[in-house]
């Protein structure tokens, strides 16, 4: 027992090393020798619990995500709203983060299993848009319900990417406006 809490323990400080080195670096300071160093642990102790670099950062993004989720239980709870909101919400009030987040959604980071991975979480999330649309709209078509969350997921990470490179940019405004013109 003492022993799985030490692993907890390890983890914890991982990614909490892991996040304010995104915050405070970005995704290019954050390397493994820095997340190490911060966290007090050896990079064998990081390599027992994480495969790379990138696994780690994908754990911060997905805990923050998460975070704001407007239906965790997957209830189908959810409003089309809620969903656009969590994503405001997550991107303006984790703005080092959101970068990160983007710029692997974008590179498809160096790590293959990493890309397949956000790859997965994007599917997801177009899966859950558009169940979310077939619950508001039933006469909707489960194809067109996926069409159209496709469409206004690629909307809302353009008008993120525009809000990361200039924070004065209505993000909250037009995602909303994208809800409209897609919903």
């Amino acid at each position: 027992m003492a022993r799985y809490q030490a692993g907890i323990r390890t983890e914890t400080r991982i990614l909490d090393a892991t996040r304010e080195l995104l915050a405070e670096d970005g995704i290019d300071g954050t390397t493994l020798k820095a997340i190490c160093e911060r966290a007090g642990v050896q990079a064998g102790s990081f390599y027992n619990l994480f495969p790379s670099k990138e696994q780690a950062i994908m754990r911060v993004a997905r805990d923050a995500i998460r975070a704001v989720d407007p239906d965790p239980e997957r209830a189908g709870t959810d409003t089309l709203d809620d969903l656009v909101d969590a994503y405001v919400t997550f991107i303006t009030d984790q703005p080092a983060l959101a970068r990160v987040y983007l710029q692997i959604g974008v590179s498809g980071s160096n790590d293959e299993s990493a890309a397949r991975r956000f790859l997965r979480h994007h599917v997801r999330r177009v899966e859950r848009f558009a169940e979310t649309i077939k619950r508001e709209h039933p006469e909707v078509a489960v194809a067109e319900a996926t069409m159209t969350a496709e469409v206004l997921l690629g909307a809302l990470d353009g008008l993120a990417f525009r809000w990361v490179l200039d924070q004065s940019f209505d993000f909250p405004k037009h995602a909303r406006a994208a809800v409209r013109q897609c919903g």
